[in-house]
């Protein structure tokens, strides 16, 4: 455990807006008690090196304006005079980031020049966390990658997650016994002990390359190990900080763990809002597929002795700083959230406009901002029709257009360096829909290679995996359409075929190593383009193997893909040279509504 004490002098700061937002439902109080200990956490996740502002909202977001905001809250909300309510005098603040720190993509490429530094790292530096869960994305180029980014951070916050093991890694070995990576801290925040404890997903192996770090098999338990460790030690506050990709995943956790007495969650992109709180244009609060009703700010729980814990999270992209406002008893019992609680969002425009952290512009946002113009510049095709990139609805609940795009582009790709690789010319490819990051609709108009870049933002490599047996095609749709009504990064979309599914049919599930335990049966049509029909009615139709387009993370069994090791061959091109090659040159620089129309072509169709 990483012990930490934090000496602030605090004073209060003149915020553009918004230190009044929201209205929380609070867990009930004995009136007769009073608070003696008010606690406000200041949280962000998933801001994956989206530096320069929002994806679709250029006017909020951005790491500058985002830095104003957090560092304005952490001075206003120390200071005696921001109590409200039943709040008490008594205050301490903590800061955290729940995970995905930095993404493959034209501003993170801003890092991987020559002689440059890892902005985001700096980023992270001028936040002043007081701790950093670790996310899937950390691993994205490696563990090495991952260390190097953590020494470039400046200040000695901890990276945490209680379920991962560094020992056969050498360079994340030291900085674990240099205290920087850790299952736990604690911060002595106005005389009071909090305990941060932190956790990432149990699939980390399947998102992302975590190399010889092991992953714990049983996340409950080591979580609440380490809880229980803390609670003897005597630290009464015991605060999550994960990243879980979901809600739903925190929720299960939570009701399977005791002494937490709040969670707040990463991952999976959610905007948790009380009702009438300003959002970044474009942004809704999901639906709780529990529940139907929205998810507000927080969402409770009851844990495995019924008490009522909240969990929050924060939007993404630095377009939220997440307030929690939690109130204690002289015990250490969580009295109540006070209503306040909620996001703010990072605005540049309006009456809640903050002003751009100058240092942080010179330092991060200018020379990332000269490297993304340079890419700008460069316009491979001009589309006829807008291109849907969106989340959900979109490329990881439905077909898109933007998602036949890039599979097509795999297909193409595969198909031209088969010959190189000698492998039979893939018939189809899947292209899951993770793997598709600008998180925007895209209008009409030309695209350029910056474009390229934040549709396609991952190291990915096109790869072909030859001779897969039918029923082992039908099982990697199965695999695309299995978490079905959720937005899950695994849902396919394709080329070179239809199916159909059905998604009141029972889902296929599998274990980590890619073999069926349920076998799914959603997937009920599957027709070649060619007009074979692979499966009909549910069941596979006899006949020879079929070869399949992909990415190399996909091909390796990402996202639950049953390749299950599979012989794959990586073509010389990554998925967004691949796209980028298909929109100059199979598609002559044009993108036709007639072949790509809004809401897709009709590859993939949902049963009524």
């Amino acid at each position: 455990m990483t012990v930490r004490t934090v000496l602030r002098v605090g004073g209060a700061s003149a915020l553009a807006c918004g230190l009044t937002l929201g209205l929380a439902a609070g867990a009930a109080a004995d009136p007769h008690d009073r608070t003696h200990y008010t606690l406000t956490i200041l949280h962000a996740n998933d801001t994956e090196s989206h530096l320069l502002g929002a994806p679709s909202a250029p006017n909020f977001g951005g790491v500058a304006r985002f830095t104003t905001l957090l560092n304005d809250l952490q001075a206003a909300e120390r200071h005696p005079r921001s109590a409200e309510g039943a709040e008490a005098h008594r205050r301490g603040v903590l800061s955290v980031h729940t995970g995905d720190t930095f993404l493959a993509g034209p501003e993170f490429g801003a890092s991987l020049r020559e002689d440059t530094p890892y902005y985001d790292a700096l980023a992270l530096g001028y936040a002043d966390y007081d701790a950093i869960a670790i996310g899937n994305h950390e691993f994205d180029f490696g563990p090495q990658t991952f260390a190097e980014f953590v020494e470039a951070t400046p200040g000695d916050t901890p990276w945490l997650s209680a379920n991962l093991d560094f020992s056969d890694v050498a360079e994340l070995a030291q900085l674990e016994a240099d205290g920087v990576l850790a299952p736990s801290t604690v911060v002595r925040e106005r005389g009071t002990d909090i305990g941060l404890v932190g956790a990432v997903t149990p699939l980390l192996r399947e998102l992302s390359n975590p190399g010889a770090v092991e992953v714990a098999d049983d996340l409950r338990a080591v979580v609440q190990d380490e809880v229980d460790r803390l609670t003897a030690e005597g630290v009464d506050t015991i605060i999550l900080i994960s990243h879980l990709q979901g809600i739903a995943h925190d929720r299960e956790l939570i009701r399977e763990l005791t002494d937490v007495d709040a969670a707040i969650a990463g991952g999976g992109h959610e905007t948790h809002a009380p009702e009438d709180t300003p959002l970044v244009p474009g942004d809704e609060v999901p639906t709780d597929p529990a529940t139907g009703e929205p998810l507000h700010y927080p969402l409770w729980v009851s844990d495995a002795e019924g008490t009522d814990v909240p969990i929050v999270t924060a939007g993404d992209n630095y377009k939220y700083v997440g307030r929690l406002v939690l109130n204690f008893d002289r015990s250490g019992d969580l009295m109540s959230v006070s209503e306040r609680s909620g996001p703010l969002r990072v605005s540049g425009v309006g009456a809640d406009a903050v002003e751009p952290h100058p240092d942080v512009h010179a330092e991060i946002t200018t020379p990332v901002q000269q490297h993304v113009d340079s890419l700008g510049e460069s316009v491979l095709a001009v589309s006829e029709v807008d291109l849907e990139g969106r989340r959900n609805p979109g490329v990881r609940t439905e077909e898109t257009n933007l998602g036949n795009l890039l599979a097509d582009a795999l297909l193409a790709a595969g198909q031209d360096h088969a010959a190189d690789l000698d492998v039979p010319a893939p018939q189809i490819a899947l292209q899951n829909g993770g793997g598709i990051r600008n998180g925007s609709l895209i209008p009409a108009g030309e695209l350029t290679e910056l474009d390229t870049h934040n549709i396609a933002a991952f190291s990915n490599f096109v790869a072909v995996v030859p001779e897969v047996p039918r029923e082992q095609v039908k099982e990697l749709l199965e695999n695309g359409v299995s978490e079905l009504p959720a937005a899950d990064g695994r849902f396919a979309q394709v080329a070179g075929l239809s199916f159909t599914y059905d998604v009141e049919r029972t889902a296929q599930v599998l274990d980590a190593e890619g073999r069926v335990l349920e076998p799914g049966e959603r997937v009920r049509e599957v027709t070649l383009d060619d007009g074979t029909v692979l499966v009909d009615d549910g069941e596979v139709v006899a006949g020879p193997d079929i070869h399949v387009a992909t990415n190399d993370f996909s091909a390796g069994g990402g996202d639950q893909y049953p390749f299950r090791g599979a012989d794959y061959v990586s073509a010389p091109l990554t998925y967004q040279q691949a796209l980028a090659e298909h929109l100059s040159t199979n598609l002559d620089g044009q993108v036709r509504a007639a072949d790509y129309p809004e809401g897709g072509e009709g590859r993939i169709t949902a049963a009524n």
